[in-house]
């Protein structure tokens, strides 16, 4: 009786989370809305293309480079040709927004134990075949066929009503809804509000450089370290995110990088090995790196979660190359899902899974040896 009486419990919970969250955030959702057309004004002109013969144009926002023919879409399906002008479709129509713990980025040298307002809207411009949201990203806006009607400003506006301290565009790829994320992010740098983005790395120097100086942080998913794994998996190339890499580096805006291991893919020891050296030689030891367990979702349901051994070994690896915060992800209980002060050995960040239940840290320093910690600190 006691354990059906906590079934019940639990899910009461989850129904009233469920009940929160849409009184929170659903105001404003189209359940069965217009489809967001250029014809019915569910579209704003897009920044960073070049206008070519015969009505063409060429995107510039991601390494695709797309050339696109009057009436057809890039191959994020997310932005369209219309008598030579290039729109963006899905500029101010999220489809999912939600409240979630920042270590869910994972983001975990910022505001740690904070919860942050989440943003993504339909489709991407990779097609990787193990995407946990691609009822978002592998679809079209007309696909999904839900959406909210939110401004930059309704977006940095509720954030701030519902006390949450940072706005992060994560679930889909941000680049492909650039307008949208340049505009939210200064709307919430004029209202004190901290902006992030999860990006898969793929945004072309340009507009990457012209939207950093009004970002706070950014993860990054180093998908592997091979140009082979990227081609396969995701249809897209390792070179534009080691170069994006480097961009945000470069700017000093702070950095967290994702490897999600997948077995029989990535998962390589000398290719670890690599990505590490390099993430040290070119970002810097102090570079947080986080390695998750992958599970089958998408169209890799045939490979199997990625054995916690292994993601001890590529822990090991990291560490013997010199990188100082190195974190195991997606294994609620590990060790390594907290932070250790690199000096002195001490927990300074405890952690199970994505709550917080200590931070010893002050002013950005170890509270056991003064040793200055890296990141962003309430």
């Amino acid at each position: 009786m006691a354990r059906k009486n906590r079934k019940y419990l639990i899910l009461a919970m989850v129904v009233i989370a469920l009940m929160v969250t849409w009184w929170e955030l659903g105001s404003g959702f189209v359940q069965t809305g217009p489809e967001p057309t250029l014809e019915n004004g569910f579209a704003t002109e897009a920044r960073f293309f070049e206008t070519l013969e015969d009505g063409r144009v060429q995107c510039g926002i991601c390494f695709r480079n797309c050339v696109i023919a009057p009436g057809e879409r890039g191959f994020c399906q997310a932005r369209e040709n219309k008598d030579g002008v290039l729109y963006s479709l899905v500029y101010g129509l999220p489809s999912a927004l939600q409240r979630d713990p920042i270590e869910k980025e994972p983001m975990f040298h910022v505001d740690p134990g904070s919860s942050i307002y989440c943003i993504g809207t339909a489709s991407c411009n990779f097609r990787c075949r193990h995407c946990h949201n691609w009822h978002l990203s592998q679809l079209t806006i007309e696909e999904v066929g839900s959406y909210y009607q939110r401004t930059p400003e309704d977006l940095v506006r509720e954030a701030k009503e519902r006390g949450m301290p940072a706005i992060s565009f994560t679930y889909n790829e941000p680049t492909i809804l650039y307008e949208y994320i340049y505009d939210t992010a200064r709307a919430a740098q004029e209202e004190g509000i901290r902006f992030i983005f999860h990006t898969n790395g793929s945004m072309n120097p340009e507009p990457l450089r012209e939207l950093l100086p009004y970002v706070d942080a950014v993860t990054v998913d180093l998908k592997g370290f091979s140009d082979q794994f990227y081609r396969e998996i995701s249809q897209a190339r390792l070179e534009p995110v080691l170069n994006t890499l480097e961009i945000i580096r470069e700017e000093g805006v702070w950095l967290e990088i994702v490897n999600l291991v997948i077995p029989g893919y990535n998962d390589d020891p000398e290719e670890i090995r690599a990505m590490c050296r390099w993430i040290k030689e070119q970002l810097g030891p102090q570079t947080p790196l986080h390695f998750t367990r992958f599970t089958p979702a998408y169209r890799l349901t045939g490979v199997q979660p990625t054995p916690v051994e292994t993601l001890e070994m590529a822990h090991r690896i990291a560490g013997e190359e010199g990188l100082e915060y190195v974190y195991i992800g997606n294994v609620p209980g590990h060790i390594h899902n907290s932070t250790f002060c690199p000096d002195c050995g001490e927990t300074i960040i405890q952690r199970y899974h994505f709550s917080v239940y200590q931070v010893n840290i002050d002013d950005g320093e170890c509270n056991n040896c003064g040793n200055e910690i890296p990141g962003i600190w309430p």
